[in-house]
């Protein structure tokens, strides 16, 4: 069992978070068991899942088959936008806790705000009083544009700790990380390597590439350490303990002003995923 590799960010709520941690997405529970348990092995000490990846069995089989005591693993997962509401978050909730077995989560998010249908301020009612009752250790939010965090700050007074969204080179969201930072949310990136397209020779592939060679790494930890320079936290998916492992090991290295121009270069716009706005 290797020690915790990643560095911790604070949180607005007195807490912290590991900076960079597995992510699960498109795994069956059986898959999700044994990364989570292998990426624990290795290291890592933060796991993202959530009740729409149909895993949280799994990755809670994962925490428990890696022997760590509960309190050295932080997990997350989320509320997913049809069960947006406060009466229908607390029941989705207590089943993804069901699910787990872990007795509390660290982090619980809105998994999309759902503007249209106008119920996201209510499910932060949900998570609020959830984590008054200590079942979910701290909560936020995921995919929220800056208006919508506005508004639940607007409405309730209390900001959260976290808003997980699309970023990566092509996607830097300049503009929300600003805003985020000014609450003091940590801005944690899902698909941070554009699910795997921005490595791809003709979407800036080469140039990571060059990068990485400069350094001995990888194009994949080039933009998983252009995340952590820019103080993210950040989520890579992977099944194969190989890439796990190859994925956090990016603490060792720093790029420099001419590598950061050069990734920032790439930046298009382009979203993998919808935009917030158009998911109800």
């Amino acid at each position: 069992m290797l020690p915790a590799l990643s560095p911790l960010l604070a949180l607005n709520d007195g807490r912290s978070i590991p900076q960079l941690g597995l992510g699960v997405y498109k795994t069956t529970d059986a898959e999700a068991a044994d990364a989570v348990e292998a990426a624990l092995r290795l290291g890592y000490r933060h796991v993202d899942t959530a009740s729409m990846y149909l895993n949280e069995r799994g990755v809670g089989d994962g925490v428990r088959r890696s022997g760590l005591p509960r309190d050295e693993v932080f997990v997350t997962t989320k509320v997913w936008f049809t069960e947006n509401g406060f009466d229908s978050t607390l029941r989705s909730f207590a089943e993804s806790n069901e699910r787990l077995g872990l007795d509390y989560v660290d982090l619980y998010l809105i998994h999309w705000p759902a503007p249209r249908n106008d119920r996201y301020v209510d499910t932060w009612r949900a998570l609020l009083r959830l984590r008054d009752e200590g079942l979910s250790r701290s909560v936020g939010v995921a995919n929220f544009h800056p208006a919508h965090v506005s508004r639940l700050v607007d409405e309730t007074g209390e900001v959260p700790a976290v808003n997980q969204v699309e970023l990566h080179p092509w996607l830097p969201q300049a503009a929300l990380r600003a805003f985020d930072a000014e609450l003091g949310i940590v801005t944690q990136a899902w698909s941070p390597l554009a699910r795997g397209h921005v490595l791809d020779s003709a979407h800036g592939g080469d140039v990571l590439a060059a990068i990485g060679r400069r350094y001995g790494k990888s194009a994949a930890q080039v933009v998983l350490r252009w995340h952590v320079q820019l103080g993210l936290s950040v989520i890579p998916k992977s099944v194969s303990p190989a890439r796990i492992a190859e994925n956090i090991d990016v603490f060792d290295f720093e790029l420099d002003a001419d590598d950061l121009a050069a990734i920032a270069a790439l930046e298009t716009g382009e979203r993998t995923g919808v935009d917030p706005d158009d998911r109800n």
